[in-house]
């Protein structure tokens, strides 16, 4: 995957499971209390976990910080995210 040779390269720092800050983020997918997901420059970031809200985003500067307890930090390729809004035909021979 090709990196984003901006500004902000990506960094990803756990406080104590309960909050995460993060830069060299592209665009914020979805967020509710129970899962974020957002695009990076190294892919697609979910965050599982309980109470979770963003208290930062600056999309301009690429940053992001967000409280609550963290469960999960996972990383997919970018891609997964395009296919997922293909039919199911071009998913299938695509």
């Amino acid at each position: 995957m090709d990196e984003n040779p901006g500004l902000h390269p990506h960094s990803c720092t756990l406080e104590n499971r309960s909050g995460v800050k993060l830069t060299g983020v592209r665009e914020m997918i979805s967020f509710d209390e129970n899962q974020v997901v957002m695009d990076t420059d190294l892919g697609l970031l979910t965050i599982k976990g309980k109470e979770l809200h963003v208290s930062r985003l600056s999309v301009e500067q690429g940053e992001v910080a967000i409280e609550g307890t963290v469960d999960n930090l996972a990383y997919s390729s970018n891609e997964a995210y395009r296919r997922a809004g293909q039919s199911f035909l071009a998913r299938l021979f695509g």
